[in-house]
């Protein structure tokens, strides 16, 4: 059975991931940072499917907290899959801030930087003795590094650079056997950022080739699919997901 470690999993697209991934016979080792019943209704789901998975809580913004995190896992891996690795890493936690460059505050930039850019970087350092010969890293971005949308500048600009750092993990990485690949989500109709109101929602659909936004789980399918060996010769790309989002 493969491993999959994906951060931000008690909602949203992570929730979906993780869904989708244990649907294919992936074990889930899911994170959460503030809502830990919603992450255990998720490991319920799973098991109710037949599916393994724990939760686990992890503030990505917290750098120091990843060595300790790291031997949390290695735990889990022994109690619950008789491993000593994994094989997935889904850097997926996130949440939006609106604001026009003119007001982000130090705090805003800070917090959406540690998150967005710092956490993923450092753990998947941390994280990196854990990998299983084979494995693959998901870097989840965003259409908003593509396609300029006011009020997000910062978000975008980490994701945007997120995206870079996916191609230089798959260099670095390669001999180890791991691939690095973005998925980069159009309009989701998720609560990241506040979520979407109708008006919102009906310009976004405008924008799209098929019509519509997306639901997070046209992104689990993706990243579930990705990570499958179906996909075992992509590498060091960024994949939009978005419905033909402004083309």
């Amino acid at each position: 059975m493969k491993i999959a470690v994906i951060t931000g999993a008690s909602r949203g697209l992570g929730r979906s991931a993780a869904l989708h991934c244990a649907k294919r016979g992936t074990g889930v080792i899911l994170t959460y940072n503030t809502h830990p019943d919603s992450a255990q209704e998720v490991v319920r789901m799973i098991e109710a499917d037949g599916g393994k998975a724990i939760a686990m809580k992890l503030d990505v913004a917290d750098i120091a907290s990843f060595a300790a995190f790291r031997d949390d896992v290695t735990a889990a891996l022994a109690t619950t899959w008789g491993r000593t690795e994994f094989d997935h890493l889904v850097n997926n936690a996130g949440y939006g801030v609106y604001n026009p460059i003119e007001s982000v505050t130090e705090a805003e930039f800070d917090g959406l930087f540690n998150v967005h850019m710092k956490g993923p970087f450092f753990l998947t350092q941390a994280l990196l003795p854990l990998f299983a010969r084979g494995g693959h890293i998901v870097n989840v971005t965003s259409a908003t590094s593509r396609v300029a949308t006011v009020g997000v500048a910062p978000y975008a600009a980490f994701k945007g650079g997120l995206e870079v750092l996916t191609r230089y993990m798959a260099k670095e990485f390669g001999h180890r056997g791991l691939r690095a690949n973005a998925v980069s989500p159009g309009a989701i109709r998720t609560d990241l950022g506040g979520g979407l109101n109708d008006e919102f929602e009906a310009l976004l659909a405008g924008q799209t080739a098929l019509g519509r936004v997306g639901e997070p789980d046209d992104i689990g399918r993706m990243i579930a699919s990705l990570l499958s060996d179906d996909n075992a010769w992509v590498n060091a790309q960024t994949i939009e997901v978005a419905g033909g989002y402004v083309i």
